[in-house]
């Protein structure tokens, strides 16, 4: 891989950002580790985690993701990797109850430090929003711990457009740059709108976060690589598509995109998946998708795809099929 700036904050991140949700749960710690290793071996700093991962699982321990990153990070040299974190998300075991006060951020801020092992986390997001409450108290929260040095940047994750846009406007008024970064779903396969909303409440990024993106905003969006809809819909799995991801983008809008995709693929003899992330990565404006994989081999593939650049016009034939 190679390594591009992180517009607007200094650092230099990897083209890709490894996504740790199942680290220390569906993938244990030998495993999860080897991966992070072979992250770094291709040449992957930037690792993106969230103090509430494997929450949802009633038997796991309390912020097993960033407690099996922190174990590893501990043998690193903290500088040589950019690390991304989340706070105030639901807490799964009591309720959905939104959690996005400057009291949540300081506790969930705290937990991640404590867990991770570090001083400071480089990228913070927010997990979710609360758009009962006003936007400048939790920026402010955020800048004092900025100032105080537990982060270095900020941005935000299922936030809608308009509350972005609000935040950015309070941040410019008082000589702020606010957010620096945006985690919206984004990938090549069109999703169900309806479906969508539990797994992305805040929107799709083809629902108006362009702008956002034109204006500066640089996107790290998750799901960049669809839940994998064109790798199985072109290997003929179609049955085998798990019942969430089937609602979520089981369409005739991607089986014709699946045409565009397999022509493409047989033009530059790539991969299907290295197709649809190569729609992410050769972006014009700064993009860099989150990836998922359960093996080392998935990983290799994932990184393997970065060789892989696509002109404009064949965005927007991808973009428009």
């Amino acid at each position: 891989m190679k390594t591009i700036p992180l517009p607007r904050t200094g650092l230099t991140v990897s083209q890709l950002c490894l996504g740790t949700n199942q680290f220390g749960t569906a993938l244990d710690e030998p495993r999860a580790h080897e991966m992070l290793d072979t992250f770094r071996a291709l040449g992957g700093n930037f690792i993106d985690t969230a103090h509430g991962y494997a929450d949802w699982i009633p038997s796991a321990p309390r912020a097993a993701s960033e407690h099996c990153i922190g174990r590893w990070l501990a043998r690193q040299r903290r500088d040589s990797v950019v690390i991304a974190t989340k706070g105030c998300e639901f807490d799964y075991r009591a309720g959905f109850t939104p959690r996005v006060t400057p009291e949540h951020l300081r506790t969930d801020l705290e937990g991640s430090l404590a867990a991770l092992g570090t001083d400071y986390i480089d990228l913070y997001w927010l997990h979710r929003d609360d758009p009962s409450h006003p936007v400048e108290a939790i920026l402010d929260a955020l800048i004092a711990h900025q100032r105080a040095g537990r982060i270095r940047h900020f941005g935000c994750s299922n936030w809608s457009v308009s509350r972005i846009q609000l935040a950015q406007r309070y941040a410019a008024s008082i000589g702020h740059e606010g957010f620096v970064a945006c985690q919206p779903m984004w990938g090549l396969a069109e999703p169900d709108r309806a479906a969508m909303q539990q797994f992305a409440p805040g929107g799709y990024y083809e629902d108006g976060y362009r702008a956002l993106h034109e204006a500066g905003l640089t996107m790290i969006p998750y799901s960049g690589q669809s839940r994998g809809i064109f790798t199985r819909l072109a290997g003929g799995q179609e049955e085998s598509i798990a019942a969430d991801v089937r609602a979520l983008y089981l369409s005739d809008t991607n089986r014709r995109k699946l045409g565009v995709v397999r022509e493409l693929a047989l033009k530059h003899n790539a991969t299907v998946n290295a197709v649809v992330l190569a729609y992410l990565t050769s972006q014009p404006l700064p993009t860099v998708p989150i990836i998922g994989a359960s093996s080392v081999a998935q990983l290799r593939e994932s990184v393997g795809s970065c060789a892989l650049v696509l002109s404009v016009e064949e965005l927007d034939t991808l973009r428009n099929a």
